[in-house]
């Protein structure tokens, strides 16, 4: 959809960049006083200093960190917005959907039927001979620090999942599938392979950087996030929105974080870099099977996959003007 009448080849390089560049440097560095306020208010003994870059270390995970973390996953979502404003001249609203927007009706579909496979998911995982998902000890005690913990986790993780869609469904996608079309077509490939090139191409590139972004990782532990990464892009192609993957996104990170507050530990459960092979049988089945219901209710729903983008002609806005 980046490949309006406005678009250059060189406007989603320098998207990918301003995000790359947001994403690891320019959003930690502003939200450094956000974490500093959060550190005074959460208190603790010893020097401040030393609070404050305790805070930063991810192997001891504080309701700051939790905070801090979330929070500057978060602003990606701003910045994919200004991206597709100030760079490619398009409404942020194009990022959500062909519609464009966000089609909240079927959000709220999506986020019942994560339920339906994160069931499905936890049936298979209980009919396997090792079961990933064993609770490894009894409940922990409630402190403090943990419910505050869980306060920031059950506000901010939203948002966290809501800006990692936003950044790698919603405009990584675009801007290599626009750069990928561009190749295609000038070497001659006719429009309609030269869409599905560019489709799959964006589909893998972003699936495999969403993987690779998560941090050291065993390769099943890789593959089960290339497999999110895969569901959550080839739904946006086949549905036209972020909706779906959001909404399971959302549902896996509560889940995963509410486990370790009541019955693991935070710190591992943000720091995991292992998993068995057995955990791959229950992403397939729960991914395969949410990917399944959604293009079901989608077609029920009658929702659109694809859109035409505006075209100068007579009577329309100049093209120094913005999309609207």
């Amino acid at each position: 959809m980046l490949r309006t009448w406005d678009y250059r080849p060189w406007k989603p390089i320098v998207g990918i960049a301003v995000l790359v560049a947001s994403m690891f440097v320019v959003v930690p560095i502003l939200l450094m006083p956000v974490l500093a306020v959060a550190v005074a208010l959460q208190g603790g003994s010893g020097a401040f200093g030393d609070r404050f870059n305790q805070a930063l270390d991810l192997s001891s995970v504080t309701p700051a960190t939790m905070l801090f973390l979330n929070l500057s996953l978060a602003a990606l979502t701003l910045v994919a917005m200004g991206i597709e404003r100030f760079i490619h001249r398009l409404r942020p609203r194009w990022l959500s959907s062909v519609r464009p927007g966000m089609r909240w009706r079927f959000f709220f579909a999506c986020l019942g039927l994560s339920v339906v496979a994160l069931v499905i998911s936890l049936v298979m995982s209980s009919l396997l001979p090792q079961n990933p998902n064993t609770v490894s000890h009894g409940p922990n005690e409630l402190t403090g620090r943990l419910v505050a913990t869980a306060i920031v986790i059950l506000l901010t993780t939203p948002l966290q999942a809501l800006g990692e869609e936003y950044a790698f469904r919603g405009y990584l996608m675009q801007a290599f599938g626009s750069l990928t079309h561009g190749i295609m077509e000038d070497i001659g490939v006719s429009k309609q392979v030269a869409v599905r090139i560019a489709q799959g191409f964006a589909l893998l590139a972003t699936s495999g950087l969403f993987a690779l972004a998560h941090g050291a990782q065993n390769l099943p532990l890789f593959l089960d996030r290339f497999a999110f990464g895969l569901m959550a892009g080839l739904v946006v192609i086949l549905v036209g929105g972020l909706e779906a993957g959001i909404a399971l996104h959302i549902l896996n990170n509560l889940v995963a974080f509410g486990l370790a507050i009541f019955f693991g530990d935070v710190s591992s459960a943000l720091n995991v870099s292992e998993v068995s092979w057995w955990q791959l049988p229950v992403t397939v089945v729960q991914n395969g099977g949410y990917l399944l219901l959604v293009l079901l209710v989608a077609r029920r729903m009658g929702l659109r996959h694809t859109t035409a983008p505006p075209s100068v002609h007579a009577g329309t806005p100049a093209a120094s003007q913005p999309v609207g």
